[in-house]
């Protein structure tokens, strides 16, 4: 995933990043996808602003904890079936909007184990907060 830090809206912002976060979930339209769970790759940058995210006294407290986007994925995973992987990138991405300190955010998911002559498929959703 290339950075989204030439964004004009995001010269002000830190990029989290979490890479390659394997889960497994019940995915896809096919029957035979319905009847069991299938590897997922999740991919996520946070863009937040620096000025509310720079450590004063390097503390936690201070920043986006990387744990928040770990748990909200699984959290999301454990509700059940999803048949498209749009509607989970879509899922995860609103997710993490609504964390106050996040400006914009990027998910992909890959379902690396589909077809045997590539490495995955899969799907990327970019977002940023709207301003109010």
């Amino acid at each position: 995933m290339h950075s989204m830090l030439n964004n004009p809206q995001l010269l002000d912002c830190r990029r989290l990043f979490l890479k390659d976060y394997e889960v497994w979930i019940n995915i896809g339209v096919h029957d035979f996808e319905k009847k069991g769970e299938q590897r997922v790759l999740i991919n996520v940058d946070l863009y937040v602003p620096l000025a509310a995210t720079t450590p004063q006294h390097d503390q936690l407290q201070e920043v986006v904890d990387y744990d928040f986007m770990r748990r909200t994925i699984s959290q999301r995973v454990k509700q059940g079936h999803v048949h498209l992987q749009e509607t989970l990138c879509d899922d995860v991405a609103r997710l993490m909007l609504e964390h106050p300190l996040v400006k914009a955010v990027r998910v992909s998911t890959e379902k690396p184990d589909v077809y045997p002559d590539c490495e995955s498929v899969g799907v990327e959703v970019f977002r940023i907060k709207d301003e109010k």
